[in-house]
């Protein structure tokens, strides 16, 4: 059951997306949403080094940057404000001061999912941090999440990526058990199994989504998901892909590493990951 929805309202080209998202599955879960903006004061006033005699120069710089990032926070907070009032979406907003992950996580432990942007969070056209946020939310334990492309469009094509281990499951159920959307078309697949193995592990996760009214089909492809994951999305015309992660060791246990990830991330592609 999905009752309470957490929308990072994060200054960046994918917020309206997130926005609209949360807007959807709120109106069919009669949800409500939380619109969180999280202002970093230190980060937003580190200007660089600073020359010798250039200390009122910087201070100057940090303090205009700060005040570009107040007007864009009130701009998306009217944003979303709006959207919700629109759409007759009950909706509350967090405006706060400090760490992004460390607030994202407080108020995480409150609400039944996250919708943020597939890259970017909390810039406001200020600061850009290159970092893989996506990455960073999921090792700070921020799950399930829905990490959103730049267009908008409907859910209809899901790929659910599926090796068998406990963080793949996870995340097979909480989509199965959220019904987040309507009439889905849903595909399976596995990667670099013999067909002894790839067969019943197909088979056991169709029987599952079957149960809570998905009609799957399934597919054993060859190679690794590292390699193939992001081709097939591509060429089944995936309007999401779901997969598995964990905060312990290596990011997603589907994967080798990062890469794939990263991959689809920049592929624009949208993402529902869980535990």
């Amino acid at each position: 059951m999905l009752k309470r929805i957490l929308v990072a309202l994060s200054g960046t080209p994918f917020t309206p997306s997130a926005v609209a998202r949360a807007v959807e599955l709120a109106q069919v879960h009669d949800a409500s949403i939380t619109g969180v903006t999280i202002v970093d004061t230190e980060r937003i006033g580190d200007v660089g080094p600073v020359p010798i005699g250039g200390g009122a120069a910087a201070h100057s710089l940090a303090e205009h940057r700060l005040n570009i990032t107040r007007e864009h926070v009130e701009q998306e907070i009217a944003n979303f404000e709006k959207a919700c009032s629109n759409a007759g979406v009950p909706f509350a907003v967090f405006k706060e001061d400090g760490d992004a992950f460390d607030k994202l996580l407080e108020l995480w432990r409150y609400h039944d999912i996250t919708i943020i942007g597939l890259r970017g969070l909390f810039e406001y056209g200020v600061v850009h941090n290159p970092d893989d946020q996506v990455i960073r939310l999921i090792k700070h334990g921020v799950r399930p999440i829905i990490a959103v492309s730049q267009e908008h469009k409907p859910i209809k094509r899901v790929l659910i990526a599926y090796n068998g281990n406990a963080e793949s499951a996870m995340a097979i159920k909480r989509f199965a058990q959220y019904q987040l959307w309507p009439d889905l078309e849903l595909k399976l697949v596995c990667f670099d199994f013999p067909e002894e193995k790839s067969t019943p592990l197909l088979a056991d996760a169709t029987t599952y989504l079957r149960a809570h009214g998905g009609d799957p089909t399934a597919e054993s492809l060859p190679g690794y998901p590292e390699e193939g994951l992001l081709k097939h999305a591509r060429s089944w015309d995936a309007d999401l892909v779901v997969m598995g992660a964990t905060s312990r060791g290596k990011i997603l246990k589907l994967f080798k590493g990062t890469t794939a990830l990263e991959a689809l991330m920049h592929a624009g592609i949208p993402l529902f990951l869980s535990q």
